[in-house]
C-alpha cells in the first residue's frame, strides 16, 4: 500500500503501476458531467465567455488541480441548510461519461489523478502517459465507507449545478483507491475488455 500526498509529483506518478493499492491524502475536488463540460466549453475550447463567478471559480480550482486529483463523484451531503457540510456518502460514479473531456482537462491543469469507477478509454489513457497521470479506481458500493475518508469539506463551487454536480473541495485522509490505468500505457480495463471479447467470441462460434 502506497501513501500519496496531493499534489503528486511526476516521479511518484511514474512509479505507480496498474494494480497498485494507494491511499490519498490532501485536498482534492469532485467533478462530474456539468463541471467537465463547463471547464471544457469555457476555458479550454472557449466556446462561451465566462460569466457570473466563472473566472473566480476557475482561478480557485486551478490552484488545487495543478498536480492534483479530481473525483467523479455525486455525493450525498448533510448540512445544506446550515452550510456545515458533511459527506454522508461519497461513492464513485461511472467515468466513461467524461471521456470526451478528460484528456484535455488533464493537460490543461497538469492533473495527476482521476478517480472514478469503470475505467476510461484511449484518449484518457494517452493523457495519462503524456501528462503524466493515472486513473484510480474507487470501490463501487462503498459510498459510506469512502465518505469516512473525507475529513472536512473545505468549500463548494457551482452549487447551482446541483449537489451531485457541484465542485466540492475536500480534505481527505487515507482515501483508498487502486491504480487501473497508469502512465506507462497499461489499463486493466482494456485487458478485461479483450478477455471478455475472446470469451464472448468463443461462446458465439
Amino acid at each position: 500500500m502506497q501513501k500519496l500526498t496531493i499534489p503528486i509529483s511526476d516521479d511518484h506518478i511514474r512509479s505507480l503501476k496498474v494494480g497498485d493499492s494507494v491511499t490519498l491524502n490532501g485536498t482534492m475536488l469532485t467533478g462530474r458531467d456539468a463541471v467537465h463540460k463547463w471547464i471544457f466549453d469555457t476555458f479550454i475550447e472557449k466556446k462561451r465567455a465566462p460569466e457570473g463567478d466563472d473566472q473566480e471559480v476557475y482561478e480557485a480550482i486551478k490552484q488545487i488541480l495543478e498536480g492534483g486529483v479530481i473525483y467523479h463523484c455525486g455525493p450525498v451531503v448533510a448540512g445544506l441548510d446550515s452550510g456545515d457540510y458533511k459527506f454522508v456518502a461519497a461513492g464513485p460514479t461511472t467515468s466513461t461519461r467524461e471521456e470526451p473531456y478528460q484528456a484535455r482537462v488533464m493537460q490543461h491543469f497538469n492533473l495527476k489523478g482521476v478517480i472514478g469507477k469503470g475505467g476510461m478509454a484511449g484518449n484518457t489513457l494517452a493523457a495519462c502517459r503524456d501528462v503524466p497521470g493515472v486513473y484510480f479506481h474507487a470501490i463501487g458500493g462503498a459510498a459510506t465507507l469512502i465518505a469516512q475518508s473525507v475529513k472536512e469539506v473545505l468549500g463548494v463551487h457551482k452549487l447551482d449545478f446541483g449537489v451531485p454536480e457541484a465542485i466540492w473541495v475536500l480534505q481527505v485522509e487515507e482515501f483508498p483507491v487502486v491504480v487501473t490505468m497508469d502512465s506507462h500505457g497499461s489499463s486493466i480495463h482494456d485487458e478485461v475488455d479483450q478477455k471478455s471479447k475472446k470469451i464472448l467470441d468463443s461462446l458465439l462460434a
